[in-house]
């Protein structure tokens, strides 16, 4: 039987902060026990599971984060679990005018657990890519599906294998030449997991088995790395398939996000994970 507390305790140890990878444009800065990240497609904010301050004291820490990216002319997203303290984090965030997004289930599985030969479709190929052009492709994929301008991720992408080339792994479903479905494994920062990052497939290719091919493909890469576990904040259409597999769920993850009313109605809702968080 799965220990959920031990697996939720490595998740808030481990899993919550993602690590400092000097991307170009990209800045870090720490606010008490808050991560503020600059220079994505949006702002971000991560911290632990009790960022430490209640009642006014946290409506002012919400507020320096409104001033400072209200003063970078920068739209944020405010990462906070289900099992977040203090309990009131979310209500207080949408007296500041924080708008939420759609709720993640966070969940854990063990790779080798998961670990399995991809079973494709006839014609559909795999591969990993490292190429800057590959990333573009991966970019026009996404807006293809999300139905918006997602041309960072392509940016996103090659700064990761440029800067951190060892700690990412980009993996291409391809048919005749179109990438119909990407994802990635980041496998750096702290403890022996991996995230489980992108898994966007063309509306076409859905139901075919291909998101789940790409999961087991990325468990192997985990399991010749030697990480034990595997993280991934899943939507509400990969969750059942993820847990499916093997996944356990050990809490929940909401974005909130806040734009300068310049912006408001013009930021996009992806968060710059390509689709599924960290």
């Amino acid at each position: 039987m799965t220990d959920l507390d031990a697996l939720l305790a490595m998740h808030d140890e481990w899993m919550r902060i993602p690590p400092q990878i000097p991307l170009p444009g990209v800045g870090y800065e720490w606010d008490g026990r808050l991560l503020r990240i600059t220079g994505q497609m949006r702002g971000m904010l991560r911290g632990p599971r009790d960022i430490g301050v209640e009642g006014d004291d946290l409506d002012r820490l919400i507020q320096r984060q409104v001033d400072y990216f209200g003063a970078r002319g920068e739209a944020f997203e405010w990462k906070v679990r289900g099992h977040d303290l203090p309990a009131d984090l979310p209500n207080r965030l949408l007296a500041a005018g924080f708008v939420p997004e759609l709720q993640s289930a966070v969940l854990i599985g063990f790779s080798e657990q998961i670990a399995a030969e991809p079973v494709l479709p006839d014609g559909v190929q795999l591969r990993r890519v490292t190429a800057e052009a590959d990333m573009r492709r991966i970019a026009e994929m996404q807006s293809a599906v999300w139905g918006g301008d997602l041309s960072w991720i392509g940016d996103y992408l090659w700064g990761l294998v440029v800067t951190t080339p060892d700690d990412i792994v980009v993996l291409v479903a391809e048919a005749a030449g179109e990438v119909v479905c990407a994802a990635f494994i980041l496998c750096g920062g702290e403890g022996s997991y991996g995230a489980l990052l992108g898994g966007s497939t063309l509306p076409a290719w859905q139901r075919r088995g291909i998101y789940r091919a790409l999961v087991h493909a990325r468990a192997q890469i985990a399991v010749e790395r030697g990480l034990e576990l595997l993280q991934v904040d899943a939507s509400p259409h990969s969750a059942p398939i993820l847990q499916k597999m093997g996944f356990h769920q050990v809490s929940t993850s909401a974005l909130y996000a806040w734009a300068p009313p310049q912006a408001q109605g013009s930021s996009n809702s992806q968060s710059s994970n390509g689709g599924s968080g960290s």
